[in-house]
């Protein structure tokens, strides 16, 4: 059977910059903490240079990326992370205050009919009916990580009892990497640009060193804890990031 046709995603048109402040207040979902600088870091920046309302919300604990830790046990995972994404946040300039902790079990984010589905869809749309975003930032529904698909679910159920829907953009983590063909965008699927971010690369690859926990050897006690590869951190060293829209 021949592969479905994918979007090429290195060669989508450019998103000029000044289209950044159309998105007006905007919220950001991370399954975990790390991917809202790995596949949002950019834009976040711009939208607060611009000086626009953002918010990020954290869907998961954090906890799975080093199981087998026992100086950090999972309370002390959780917090670390935490504290990660709170320093990832802050260089971004994005306001301490501006963010939904979550806290679902980290490799079991529920999807439809899974306990705690529910009650989180219901944590979101408050969320989301006190925040009023005009935008809003989400995972790639086929994103390979269940947990991001997971995420995807959850904010698609929160939308559906919200009176008027945001702007719905996806973002790609892991489809860089892991993605099979049927995963990735469809010809006619969605319409993608590139965001330009080379002005604020720095600050960028400044919020992704924040999450020491998964880039460098901090959680010791481990070694067979998760940590990102040079070749993975390469796809978010890129003076650009992707993000679709359902056509």
């Amino acid at each position: 059977m021949d592969s479905p046709l994918t979007l090429p995603l290195d060669a989508l048109p450019w998103l000029p910059v000044a289209q950044v402040s159309t998105l007006g207040r905007t919220i950001v979902v991370a399954p975990h903490a790390d991917d809202e600088s790995l596949g949002c870091g950019g834009l976040l920046a711009l939208l607060r240079a611009a000086g626009l309302p953002v918010a990020v919300i954290l869907v998961s604990d954090g906890t799975m990326s080093h199981p087998g830790s026992q100086k950090y046990p999972a309370e002390a995972r959780r917090a670390l992370r935490e504290a990660e994404f709170s320093e990832a946040l802050r260089i971004l300039g994005v306001a301490a205050d501006a963010s939904l902790l979550l806290r679902l079990p980290d490799g079991a984010v529920p999807g439809p009919g899974a306990p705690g589905f529910e009650q989180s869809v219901q944590a979101l749309s408050a969320f989301l009916t006190a925040w009023g975003p005009a935008t809003l930032v989400v995972p790639w529904r086929r994103d390979p990580h269940p947990d991001h698909r997971a995420s995807s679910q959850l904010v698609q159920a929160a939308l559906a009892a919200l009176d008027v829907r945001p702007r719905l953009l996806e973002y790609l983590v892991w489809a860089w990497e892991r993605a099979a063909p049927a995963d990735l965008p469809q010809q006619g699927e969605v319409q993608g640009w590139r965001l330009d971010i080379s002005a604020v690369s720095t600050q960028k690859q400044r919020a992704i060193a924040a999450h020491r926990s998964q880039i460098s050897g901090l959680i010791e006690d481990d070694p067979t804890g998760f940590q990102l590869s040079e070749q993975m951190l390469a796809h978010f060293a890129r003076p650009y990031e992707v993000y679709l829209e359902a056509s």
